[in-house]
């Protein structure tokens, strides 16, 4: 047991060092005015959030122009803005002076940015990577478990966005992460607290939601063992809780309706387009070809969009409502069913990010000590997919170095049998690697400037489209047992394989 927290701590050192090596290296927007970046972001939401009123945070007025980093989060994360912009200004009020500490820029200042990124990894993020390890793994062993963490911990993208570009993703995934433990240790209260929070700390979370309702839903609806009244009573008690912790984060901007109407506006902002830079979805790959802007309006775009994602989620929220058990099998649907949910979304939906890659990465993460090999891949072409976004932050060398150390460490504590899916493997991150080097060593023609950024985007998104029937056909052919079958199946095992204390043998799953 100690060498076990021994190991623990010592992998939780090596991956907050690398986390701060990363963040050494150039920010989004370093220098570059007048909008300087994702940093200057970050700021400019303490600044607003200190100096003006609740209720006008996300109205547009002489003081707070939402054209320049206007809030477009939800209110968790205009709270955790706020908390921040308190302690810079008793630190240094020229770091959120209002209007006039835009684009600031000073050691210090980087520091204490820096820093609260960090805070937030070590305290909500790390800690949920190493719970679900535990918690959510449990018939792993030690080592395997302290293997799928290290990999975790060790995934480039998250890492090279949160404390390279700068951002707060690992604070939506925390919740997200935290939420998904707490279902896989059957404390659905606590997991829709949780899940909740992770939406209202990014609306991109939206991608998580409906794997998140179908199990619940299913659980409520399959328990043949409870009682029809209790298990009308705990979706009640899923519903109020929901309800009361939306209403808690929401409680500020409830009161006028016109407030209430506005920060939904500032979430979902349509008039952005369909998407703005490169991203390897769907949308804009297919544009290479055709130019769907030109040949469609923005409310067929947005109906268009709306009516691919029913599509191809129908059919893998019915399968997952049906796996209403609380098996092995029921927890391994729930987690294909985020990785798909969110894999559509990303595909397919209006106003994509080339960083929402990082909603998918998080639920493939789950699955590395079942699918070595397959998430490992993944997680890579994710990192790669955003390339064109790391080099114009000067962030290639850490991008290089940190995928490097990923792939070193899965090979290391991951083994795949199949020469051939290993070939199919080894192929595709030569791709990628022969696609990154060419990106800063080969002048692209003038006529398309941006040739390598599109052709990043276009590797990438028939990577993940392919990644998407993969784990599609993985979700609707794993078998979950009904309850009734589970309870004749486990009287049937407590009288042929028990052990010493009448508990049915488990044995390890090994690890690929």
């Amino acid at each position: 047991m100690e060498n076990r927290l021994a190991l623990t701590a010592c992998l939780v050192l090596v991956a907050v060092a690398v986390r701060w090596a990363v963040s050494l290296n150039p920010y989004s927007g370093a220098g570059k005015p007048p909008m300087f970046g994702d940093y200057e972001a970050q700021r400019h939401w303490m600044e607003i959030t200190t100096n003006l009123p609740i209720k006008q945070w996300y109205s547009n007025s002489t003081e707070n122009d939402l054209l320049y980093w206007g809030l477009d989060y939800p209110p968790l994360t205009a709270y955790h803005s706020w908390l921040c912009g308190v302690i810079a200004n008793e630190t240094d009020p020229d770091w959120v002076a209002l209007n006039s500490s835009r684009g600031y820029e000073s050691y210090e200042h980087k520091l204490f940015m820096r820093y609260s990124v960090l805070a937030v990894d070590v305290l909500l993020y790390i800690p949920a990577v190493v719970a679900f390890c535990v918690w959510a793994l449990p018939h792993q062993s030690d080592v395997n478990q302290l293997k799928t963490a290290a990999a975790f911990l060790l995934y480039p993208g998250l890492i090279i966005i949160d404390h390279g570009h700068f951002q707060y993703n690992c604070a939506s995934l925390g919740f997200a992460l935290w939420a998904v433990v707490a279902l896989a240790t059957n404390h659905d209260l606590l997991g829709s607290i949780a899940f909740v929070l992770a939406l209202n700390y990014k609306q991109m979370e939206l991608y998580h939601a409906l794997p998140f309702f179908c199990c619940l839903l299913a659980r409520c609806i399959w328990e043949t063992r409870l009682p029809l009244l209790y298990r009308f009573w705990k979706l009640v008690q899923i519903g109020v809780v929901v309800i009361a912790t939306f209403a808690l984060c929401w409680l500020p901007f409830l009161t006028d309706v016109e407030v209430s109407l506005q920060v939904l506006r500032r979430l979902f902002p349509f008039d952005r387009g369909l998407f703005e830079d490169k991203v390897a979805n769907f949308w804009c790959s297919i544009n290479v070809l055709v130019k769907i802007k030109e040949h469609l309006s923005q409310d067929a775009l947005v109906k268009l969009c709306l009516a691919t994602n029913g599509v191809c989620l129908l059919p893998l929220s019915i399968d997952l409502l049906r796996a209403g058990t609380r098996s092995a099998n029921s927890i391994l649907k729930f987690h294909y069913a985020l990785i798909n949910s969110s894999l559509v979304f990303f595909l397919f939906s209006y106003q994509v990010h080339e960083k929402s890659i990082l909603l998918v990465a998080l639920p493939v993460c789950c699955l590395l000590d079942r699918h070595p090999l397959l998430c490992s891949w993944f997680l890579l072409i994710s990192t790669f997919s955003m390339l064109p976004l790391l080099i114009k932050d000067q962030l290639l060398l850490p991008y290089l170095i940190l995928c490097i150390m990923f792939l070193t460490v899965a090979k290391m504590s991951f083994r795949e049998k199949s020469a051939k899916f290993k070939l199919l493997f080894l192929c595709s991150i030569l791709g990628a690697a022969i696609l990154s080097v060419a990106s800063v060593t080969v002048q692209p023609p003038a006529r398309y400037p941006d040739l390598f950024a599109v052709l990043v985007s276009f590797y990438a998104c028939a990577h993940f489209l392919l990644f998407l029937i993969v784990f599609q056909i993985m979700q609707l052919t794993t078998a979950v047992e009904t309850d009734v079958a589970n309870n004749a199946a486990s009287g049937h095992h407590s009288k042929q394989g028990t052990g010493k204390k009448g508990k049915p043998k488990r044995k390890a799953q090994k690890v690929e």
